[in-house]
């Protein structure tokens, strides 16, 4: 007897009805005004041109009240303009691309670890199990001053890692833009451990000899998350100050933050952030809107710093031995995943299609009302972008927004290709994400693009993009001697 194969037909149906369900309350408005348009279009057509010129004449307006009417409409028109926001636009942006000579391959920084704690072997082992399964690859890179053994993280080693990335990235920008120094009015430079006097804004001032009547800003201490911190500060200054551009530095100095001694949940950063940085120009411009690659739409930040386990789940402090280094929490993810919901709780209204809005709501209210062993509704937010970007701090990051949010493979891959090829390289890992998407020719007019980003404090911040125009393969872009070979496949446990 022939296996019975399973009964599709059910699933199909209501895959259709759901669909059918989403067109409908989409386009509700629509379907409302059709009909009313096409009756009013009927009802002049029956009453033809006299009956038309005798009821305007039958009104009786005389000239002061044409006149108050058109100045009321005026005002209302340029209240309605005034009080509506500046489009802030996404010029360009450029990413730093370590030489070879600062490649890591496993062997290399297992060697290291090796001589480095040569007396605490388990310190040693534990690293390596973290190495296996974090899903970076061998080409990832660190700067000079720890390649040596042991590393010197010195101050100056430290700022030079600070002037090589940050000025290659500014480099690219202005060759990309054609823009000159002195066109920046606006200068934002995050880098969350290295905060050194004078500040990298100045540093970035005194290289390009910037106008003295630029303002500048140097964001520290805030994480991977501090890049959309950056976007919501530009932002709200192009809000306010017309005909602008601002350029966003994005990084972080890994030279004075590696870790030397046997603290377990202090050697995990060690062993996932790698050296990177990107550099953004944005601008308010309205002829630059032809050029610019993206509009930004929404920027959405929440903050969990309220709750003591949030506050130190990403936490710098002392070892016993007095080094100092980064502390992850093992409570990471669970507070991850608590400001994710508080975050896309307030981002949802604001991108969702109705019908998603409305099947949260009916869950809701049937959780409240009727049953609250109801599974709550997880809104399809595949309807609201066609384009990811998560903050490559992890695979367990990556693998826990895919289940939550239940995206494909493909919605990760940009992700997960940029821990495997640059690692974790904090706030501008978001841009080598986007890098990759644009390197694979996928980013379409139109197409919306989420960005998601988790930091120390603790930190969800989300930021969403629309294309301008169909965005060409860029040259010279971080991707551009790899992509061929992307995507790949990354194994649960990479034995060293």
């Amino acid at each position: 007897m022939p296996p019975v194969l399973p009964d599709f037909s059910s699933s199909v149906k209501l895959k259709y009805v759901k669909l059918g369900y989403q067109y409908l309350v989409n386009h509700i408005l629509t379907f409302i005004l059709i009909p009313i348009i096409a009756a009013v279009a009927l009802e002049i057509l029956r009453l033809g041109p006299d009956e038309i010129i005798t009821t305007v004449k039958s009104l009786r307006l005389d000239l002061v009240q044409t006149l108050c009417s058109v100045f009321l409409l005026l005002f209302i028109s340029t209240v309605y303009f005034m009080s509506k926001p500046r489009p802030i636009y996404l010029v360009d942006y450029t990413c730093y691309k370590a030489p070879i000579t600062c490649r890591v391959p496993f062997s290399t920084f297992m060697e290291h670890s090796r001589l480095i704690l040569k007396d605490n072997p388990k310190s040693v082992e534990f690293q390596m199990r973290i190495l296996e399964r974090s899903g970076l690859g061998e080409e990832t890179s660190l700067p000079p001053a720890i390649h040596y053994i042991p590393p010197t993280p010195n101050m100056e080693a430290a700022r030079g890692e600070a002037e090589l990335v940050i000025f290659s990235a500014i480099d690219s920008l202005f060759a990309k833009t054609g823009l000159k120094p002195k066109d920046i009015d606006i200068l934002i430079v995050n880098c969350s451990l290295f905060s050194p006097t004078p500040s990298l804004s100045a540093m970035v001032v005194n290289k390009y000899k910037l106008r003295s009547n630029i303002k500048s800003y140097n964001l520290s201490g805030m994480g991977c998350s501090a890049g959309l911190i950056s976007i919501d500060l530009a932002r709200d200054l192009l809000q306010v100050l017309p005909n602008c551009n601002a350029m966003v530095i994005s990084t972080e100095i890994i030279t004075p933050n590696y870790y030397q001694g046997n603290e377990r949940a202090m050697l995990l950063p060690n062993c996932l952030f790698r050296m990177g940085a990107a550099a953004l120009l944005l601008s308010n411009k309205r002829r630059d809107r032809s050029r610019s690659k993206y509009k930004l739409v929404h920027v959405v930040r929440t903050h969990k710093g309220s709750d003591d386990r949030a506050y130190k789940c990403v936490y710098e402090q002392e070892d016993p031995q007095g080094l100092v280094g980064i502390n992850l929490s093992k409570d990471l993810m669970v507070i991850a995943a608590e400001a994710l919901k508080s975050n896309i709780t307030t981002i949802g209204p604001l991108v969702l299609p109705a019908s998603e809005q409305l099947l949260f709501l009916f869950t809701l209210i049937g959780r409240k009302i009727f049953n609250p062993k109801w599974k709550p509704y997880i809104p399809d937010f595949k309807l609201a972008f066609e384009h990811f970007c998560i903050h490559a701090g992890g695979r367990a990051v990556i693998d826990e927004l895919q289940k939550n949010l239940q995206l494909s493979a493909e919605h990760v891959e940009a992700s997960r290709m940029t821990l495997h090829r640059f690692g974790n390289t904090s706030s501008s890992s978001l841009w080598y994400e986007l890098s990759y998407i644009e390197s694979k020719g996928r980013m379409k007019k139109g197409d919306r693009v989420w960005q998601i980003a988790f930091g120390s404090g603790f930190k969800c911040n989300s930021a969403v993009w629309k294309c301008n125009r169909n965005i060409k393969t860029p040259t010279g872009g971080p991707w551009e001697d790899c992509i061929d070979r992307y995507p790949v496949d990354i194994p649960e446990i990479v034995k060293l």
